[in-house]
């Protein structure tokens, strides 16, 4: 019989009550060991055991899971591999493309497996939308993500989140799901960002010759959170609208996924190198924008 993976997780917030920990304690091929966060009574609060330091934790798992800010994981995630530890990390997996790319090679060198929490991506009713898109292949794309989360709730507090918005927080999911259906993207054609709004409209081209256009914000009050990926071409049209799915169940089935690649040796499509390519079109994104009314 195998040996449960021993994982520990980095980070107290309410991602990480809601999701992480509980699908690690659940799961039967994890044995939650325990984690580490900066806010000692939080952490008291929610893991098993308590660590000092993510260097203590390190030497205590197999693997390391991550629910803290990009700029926070990128060290954190380059000293686990360094220590040997695989790796499930938060996305964006870095605040900038060098951090990224950085992390990316501490990870190949290290020969450790790693996943990206693209949770939507676990999500039944997400893989049947992307194997629907990549069959009518798609002309066109559009994508929206509109949400209230920087006004009030949950991740209202979240610091990163206000200042970073909606292209580092819910961008990585629109822009992993335009890149799934529509191919590659292999440039910005415009950009544009309403600061007061958080509001990114932008367009993208793809290798194939599709092209695509999203739209995202933290800031407009959408209340359910609007959620929509829909692709067409001449054979046909794909559309995602739901998130019925919960995360905890996305959680787990990116576990069992993790722990496969772990066992066959052989690395998830969703892994560093994923979230390393989403970072640099996240880059070209940044570097093409222009004001609102520019």
């Amino acid at each position: 019989m195998t040996e449960p993976l021993r994982v520990g997780l980095i980070g107290a917030g309410p991602w990480a009550q809601e999701t992480h920990a509980p699908a690690l304690a659940a799961h039967p091929g994890i044995d939650f060991v325990g984690g580490w966060a900066r806010n000692p009574a939080a952490a008291d609060a929610l893991f098993p055991r308590t660590f000092d330091s993510p260097e203590a934790l390190f030497s205590a798992v197999d693997a390391v899971a991550f629910a803290v800010p990009p700029n926070v994981q990128a060290p954190l995630a380059i000293a686990a591999a360094q220590a040997g530890k695989h790796l499930i990390l938060d996305k964006p997996i870095a605040l900038d493309l060098d951090a990224a790319t950085q992390l990316a090679a501490a990870v190949s060198a290290a020969g450790v497996r790693s996943i990206v929490a693209f949770t939507r991506r676990f999500a039944p009713e997400t893989r049947e939308f992307v194997d629907r898109a990549c069959a009518i292949t798609p002309v066109a794309v559009e994508a929206q993500w509109l949400s209230g989360a920087a006004l009030s709730g949950k991740f209202a507090a979240s610091a990163w989140r206000q200042e970073q918005g909606a292209l580092f927080d819910v961008g990585p999911h629109i822009l992993d799901l335009v890149d799934a259906a529509a191919g590659p993207v292999s440039s910005v054609s415009a950009a544009r960002y309403d600061a007061p709004s958080d509001t990114w409209t932008v367009q993208l081209d793809h290798a194939d010759g599709a092209a695509s256009s999203i739209s995202l914000s933290l800031r407009t009050p959408a209340i359910p959170t609007v959620m929509r990926v829909s692709a067409h071409s001449t054979t046909g049209i794909a559309v995602l609208d739901s998130r019925e799915t919960s995360s905890a169940e996305c959680f787990r089935v990116l576990l069992d996924e993790f722990l496969d690649s772990i066992a066959t040796g052989v690395d998830h499509p969703l892994g560093v190198l994923r979230g390393l390519a989403l970072q640099r079109v996240i880059t070209q994104i940044q570097e093409a924008q222009c004001p609102s009314g520019g």
